[in-house]
């Protein structure tokens, strides 16, 4: 660390105001994101795109496997044998209605009850019996009795949909340091028409949007021990950051494992987080997990004609999985400009490297050879953080709890409005552009919010281009 930045630092630790010194040169390669496997493109298809350094004779898998990434399924019986069996119970029929262009859901509007790339997960406290306990191990939650794990919006001919989802806000003002005030929007979740009954009295709620595809394989190939290398629960060095491990239950192992995947990190691999998104918001079994979320409250659900036996094959699980790994992240715009590598010494000083940690290294073994061995800059540590009152859905999930959120990567997150059309932020889509995002951090980054409120308008627009340019 040199000089200059190391006295810009001192000096903001001190109240002072921030160096006006010349910020350091973009680090050679920090333009590539995703290492050799970035993708250049960077119009509405940016998310789109295949590892570049995938050879051509295995991009047939991932176009197969993102035929049915993008295809609707059907509800059987039907002679589309291959894409039948949707539902019972489900909220959309196809992966790309949830991740815009392989991008970023969002939040319906206040008057829309189509919540298409948003889903309400459920569940309730433990009781401690036996049945809760190994609930507890394998799903991490109990799902609420009647309605399961998720709430499903859409069902199919002669079964009930479980109800409908609407959202509301509330306005939450925030005033910075210069006298400028945000009004942040603080969403309020209704959920009405019931179609099993009322939920259990004690039911535990918490609202999600689909996140950005890009990426999934490399941050799967990161080395358990260089993530476990930021953990720091007992926040050993004093920075107010405990980054924390989920510990979740991998099905194909049968064992625990470090949970990477979901805004709690509940899921430990790719496949797995297929698996469930498959199952829950399609209502598609696999070898994985072969039975429809029906629950026992739910007979019409129970006694539906399924599309055999897996719905999902095998063989289609592993060309989603080969498509899901290998959608690249895009390369970084702008890096050499003056005004981004000013912002990036902000994101620097506000200390929100903390938990957004910029680069890894993935494996040499790592499941597909063009994701091995390469520097990428996913600014992520993929542990738990507590995030605060303003941000907790006051729900766990295995390890994580209520106010627990795993660091979200930013790689591709300048271009979210260019590709899905919005810039709707955070677990709910409840921050509708990227400073809206960081005030309502809480918790252990608010260290870093408060340094944020601190800036000025120029330095809020310098890390704002430098949040645009990943």
């Amino acid at each position: 660390m040199s000089l200059p930045f190391r006295l810009c630092v001192f000096a903001l630790a001190i109240g002072l105001a921030a160096c006006d010194s010349e910020p350091p040169p973009a680090e050679p390669g920090e333009a590539l994101s995703g290492g050799s496997a970035s993708s250049t493109r960077t119009d509405r298809g940016a998310f789109s795109m295949p590892s570049a350094n995938l050879p051509a004779a295995r991009r047939l898998d991932f176009s197969v496997g993102n035929s049915f990434f993008r295809n609707p399924w059907v509800i059987a019986p039907t002679t589309t044998t291959a894409r039948d069996g949707l539902g019972p119970l489900f909220n959309t029929n196809a992966c790309i209605n949830c991740h815009v262009r392989d991008g970023r859901g969002h939040p319906p509007e206040p008057d829309d009850s189509n919540a298409v790339s948003m889903l309400v997960r459920l569940s309730i406290p433990s009781d401690g019996s036996p049945q809760h306990l190994r609930l507890l191990q394998t799903l991490g939650v109990v799902p609420e009795p009647t309605y399961g794990g998720q709430f499903q919006d859409m069902a199919i001919p002669g079964v009930t949909p479980e109800g409908k989802v609407r959202v509301s806000y509330e306005s939450v003002p925030v005033r910075l340091a210069d006298g400028t005030t945000v009004e942040l929007r603080k969403p309020n979740l209704q959920i009405s028409q019931l179609g099993y009954g009322e939920m259990h009295p004690q039911t535990m709620l918490s609202t999600r949007i689909a996140p950005p595809m890009i990426g999934l394989g490399l941050l799967e190939a990161i080395p358990e021990a260089a993530i476990l290398a930021n953990a720091d629960p007992d926040d050993r060095n004093g920075d107010g950051i405990r980054g924390r491990a989920n510990r979740v239950w991998d099905a194909s192992q049968g064992k625990q494992a470090l949970g990477r995947f979901g805004w709690k990190a509940g899921q430990p691999s790719v496949n797995q987080q297929n698996a469930h998104a498959f199952a829950n918001d399609m209502g598609l079994t696999s070898t994985l997990l072969p039975h429809d979320d029906c629950t026992a409250s739910q007979v019409d659900c129970l006694d539906a004609v399924n599309g055999g036996e897996p719905e999902v094959s095998d063989n289609i699980m592993r060309l989603v999985l080969f498509y899901t790994r290998n959608l690249a992240p895009p390369m970084r715009r702008q890096v050499d400009d003056l005004q981004v590598r000013q912002g990036k010494q902000l994101f620097l000083q506000a200390g929100c490297q903390g938990c957004h940690v910029p680069s890894f290294t993935t494996a040499a073994d790592a499941a597909e050879p063009e994701l091995a061995n390469q520097r990428i800059r996913p600014y992520s540590d993929l542990l738990l953080h507590d995030m605060g009152d303003g941000l907790a859905d006051n729900r766990p999930e295995f390890l994580a709890s209520g106010r627990d959120w795993r660091t979200p990567p930013l790689w591709g997150i300048g271009l979210t409005e260019r590709v899905t059309g919005h810039t709707q932020f955070l677990h709910d889509g409840r921050a509708r552009n990227l400073l809206e995002a960081i005030l309502w951090h809480g918790g252990e980054a608010e260290r870093a919010r408060q340094r944020v409120i601190d800036y000025d308008a120029g330095q809020r627009t310098a890390l704002l281009a430098f949040l645009n340019s990943l």
